[in-house]
């Protein structure tokens, strides 16, 4: 039990009631300066994804109440360049809960503010994790799905995950059974060079 100004006493469950991805929801918006820019003007990816990183800590932690790491991030996949000059937002929601993880959807959309154009450059997906102040990881509300779309991005996030699993398990398989004779031939009209020593 918990006791709050004195006032109001609730049990601990409280905290662990089921929480809507609406409560979690998260936009950052900010200018792209030429600080941001590689040689060839565009905004470096590193810089776009530390945006992201902080868009899913803030929605994990709206949603957990805790402390987040960020475990994994999928789909970093840059559709269109973003220039010196855009204004990029960043709009993200938490789609999935396990017992301790969270995956956060995020939408990054980049706008020229002169002649109005508005492009979506990427979508991402990150995988946090809330922690205690032990640094243990703690369990994390569940995710109340009110729409269709809540629920279809739950279970994309399901299949990912274990898409994801599969692709491990099968890299795996093929670092284990690497045999340098028999992978060679598939390498023959590939760009590559080999000396072996």
């Amino acid at each position: 039990m918990v006791v709050i100004s004195n006032i109001l006493t609730v049990t601990t469950d409280y905290f662990m009631m089921a929480r809507s991805p609406i409560e979690s929801e998260t936009t950052i918006t900010e200018l792209m300066i030429p600080a941001f820019a590689n040689f060839g003007g565009k905004i470096h990816g590193g810089h776009l994804l530390s945006m992201m990183d902080k868009v899913a800590y803030a929605c994990a932690t709206k949603h957990s109440g805790l402390y987040c790491v960020t475990v994994s991030v999928d789909n970093v996949d840059f559709l269109q360049p973003v220039e010196v000059g855009d204004l990029v937002s960043m709009f993200g929601r938490i789609n999935y809960v396990g017992r301790s993880s969270m995956v956060v959807g995020i939408k990054v959309v980049a706008e020229n503010v002169k002649d109005r154009h508005v492009k979506h450059t990427n979508t991402s997906y990150f995988t946090m994790v809330a922690k205690n102040e032990d640094g243990k990881v703690e369990e994390v509300p569940e995710l109340l799905l009110e729409t269709k779309n809540e629920v279809r991005r739950f279970i994309e996030a399901i299949v990912r995950k274990y898409m994801k699993q599969n692709f491990s398990r099968e890299m795996k398989d093929v670092k284990k059974e690497f045999n340098i004779d028999h992978e060679l031939k598939k390498l023959k009209n590939e760009r590559c060079i080999i000396q072996l020593k």
